[in-house]
């Protein structure tokens, strides 16, 4: 049995990582807003109650299918590196990886900007409008999860220590945060009243405002008040830095599978890697095994290590390095890869060679190989501990649909700025400080990132908005759902209930950078005979808590209804809908 039943309705449907922006969402599509408005509004929602999984100094990327044109849009809320940012500048301080935590780690925050051009481009409501909600949680307060309370009391050495700011903003004195109880963040609530009273001053036009929206957070308070703090704690992001940056809109990368079409990001993200998994499952066979069968899950996890390691490799930002994709997508480079699968788990990290190119991989450590962090080295910067990712979607009645996933900019990835409410992101551990690879440092350059919204359509038209937190693992989760929906039949609530697996067994996106041979994760619901078949295969299991991997949420439109899933995993997830 499901733990939720499919929500099936015509009016709209919200699913996210978080009840209170769910409720958001759906609150702004029955006041008559659209797919675009809610989006917007429930994305600074989770801001606030989700501090440490994203923020307002975070990350986004979001997928949207625009009804009036009958297309796929990509705006991307991935901010780029400082112009100061160069792998010499970085060794010159002493650095010989991007730190995991503070301010050497931040690049421009673009959640806002993205956030911004969605309701610009597609929405109806006004800035205040939208901001209301994350206003009042954070004003009136919101009660705290149990992993944002445990998230807080595990860093609280470190913010006496070292971040007083996020002390006084974070912490009670004698006495640990609780779940469940109220807390707010009144500096936050004034940074956005502000935002509203600046937007509100360039007149009545709607656009207006949103343009002065903008500029006050890359050109005004909000970009002088994070120069200043930079500057003043040794950060090399400036406020001129945020000023020469906007989101943008761009073109999906596109593939196929079972006769649906996928939509993904560019190789600035980690996108097109489940593009390349689908291309390479087609390729092996995929639907000759049984869905959950030790063969199933075994030519998923093979598959996803050749399609990681190319990733690992070959992307980054392709408006500064060139990053041979339509050959990565081929059928016959997947025909290629796919013949490397065997019957037993591969220990290597295997990345191709796409038109003849020789692969080379960013520094890394491994497992067991007696150096790295699990030797006792260690790095301080993993403390406080590291953060991870809200996910987002919905659909309206007139079927604009949108895919999002906000993250970076969490409470503990570095110092509170007091004026501001918020902190600066860490997105830049993602960079490699070696010269020459497509993910190097470079000013100006979007560090290749983890976060993965997705869309899916059948014939030409949108199906389904799909997406989770997780790193490394959201092209392996939202994957498996997807897989479970074209081959098991199960509805949206079903396919996120199956349970779940993934691979550490790639480079870690995160600093210390780490990979862990013939890796597997499972949830320990598969039946203990899949377990015993799989470990004799080679894979290294570790077998996780019975509902532990994915938070995948889901928004479809298919036989004349709107339908929608949220995760129980996590308990927090929740999708609503009419």
């Amino acid at each position: 049995m499901p733990t939720r039943p499919e929500l099936v309705g015509d009016l709209g449907m919200v699913a996210s990582t978080h009840w209170i922006a769910s409720a958001v969402g759906m609150g702004v599509l029955e006041r008559g807003g659209n797919a675009a408005d809610a989006a917007v509004a429930a994305g600074f929602a989770l801001q606030v109650v989700e501090p440490h999984l994203n923020g307002p100094g975070g990350d986004l990327p979001l997928l949207l299918w625009d009804p009036t044109r009958a297309e796929v849009r990509v705006v991307c809320g991935q901010g780029v590196a400082p112009a100061s940012a160069t792998v010499q500048a970085l060794r010159d301080r002493g650095v010989e990886t991007v730190p995991g935590t503070g301010l050497l780690a931040a690049v421009v925050p673009g959640a806002f900007g993205a956030w911004l051009t969605l309701l610009a481009g597609w929405g109806t409501w006004t800035v205040a409008d939208v901001l209301e909600p994350a206003i009042a949680l954070a004003a009136g307060g919101h009660p705290l999860l149990p992993t944002a309370a445990a998230t807080i009391n595990a860093s609280a050495e470190r913010f006496r220590r070292d971040w007083p700011t996020s002390a006084d903003l974070w912490l009670t004195a004698g006495r640990e945060r609780a779940a469940g109880e109220r807390i707010r963040n009144p500096v936050l609530a004034r940074t956005y009243e502000r935002i509203i009273a600046e937007s509100a001053a360039a007149g009545p036009d709607r656009e207006a405002q949103i343009e002065a929206a903008r500029r006050a957070w890359y050109e005004g308070f909000v970009a002088v008040a994070v120069d200043r703090f930079s500057t003043e704690q040794g950060g090399l992001l400036t406020g001129q830095d945020l000023a020469g940056w906007s989101a943008t809109v761009e073109d999906p990368v596109l593939g196929g599978y079972a006769g649906i079409t996928v939509a993904k990001t560019g190789p600035w993200g980690q996108g097109p890697v489940l593009l390349q998994q689908l291309a390479l499952l087609e390729a092996a066979g995929l639907g000759e095994h049984e869905p959950g069968s030790a063969g199933w899950i075994h030519l998923i996890t093979e598959a996803a290590k050749l399609a990681f390691a190319d990733r690992d490799a070959w992307y980054g930002d392709p408006t500064v390095t060139d990053v041979p994709l339509s050959t990565l997508l081929s059928a016959a480079y997947a025909t290629e890869r796919a013949a490397l699968i065997g019957g037993d788990a591969s220990p290597e990290l295997r990345p191709g060679s796409p038109d003849g190119r020789v692969p080379v991989l960013p520094p890394y450590w491994t497992e067991g190989a007696g150096s790295g962090p699990e030797a006792g080295g260690g790095e301080p910067t993993l403390n406080p501990p590291r953060g991870d990712t809200c996910h987002l979607d919905v659909v309206d009645a007139n079927g604009m649909m949108i895919s999002a996933t906000p993250s970076g900019g969490w409470l503990q990835s570095s110092p509170t700025i007091p004026e501001l409410g918020f902190c600066l992101g860490s997105r830049a551990q993602m960079f490699a400080l070696v010269d020459g690879l497509p993910n190097t440092l470079r000013p100006g350059a979007r560090p290749r990132t983890t976060l993965s919204p997705s869309l899916a359509l059948r014939e030409g038209e949108p199906w389904l908005a799909f997406g989770t937190p997780g790193g490394d693992s959201q092209d392996q989760w939202s994957l498996h759902v997807l897989l479970n929906l074209l081959h098991s039949g199960d509805n949206l609530q079903q396919a996120i209930d199956r349970p779940s697996f993934d691979t550490a067994a790639m480079i870690d996106s995160f600093h210390p950078h780490g990979f862990r041979p013939a890796n597997l994760r499972l949830e320990g619901r598969h039946a203990r005979a899949v377990r015993d078949d799989l470990a004799d295969r080679g894979h290294r299991l570790e077998v996780t808590a019975d509902w532990s991997l994915g938070r995948v949420s889901a928004v479809a439109r298919e036989d004349g209804w709107l339908k929608a899933g949220a995760n129980a995993r996590g308990h927090q997830g929740y999708a609503v809908g009419r």
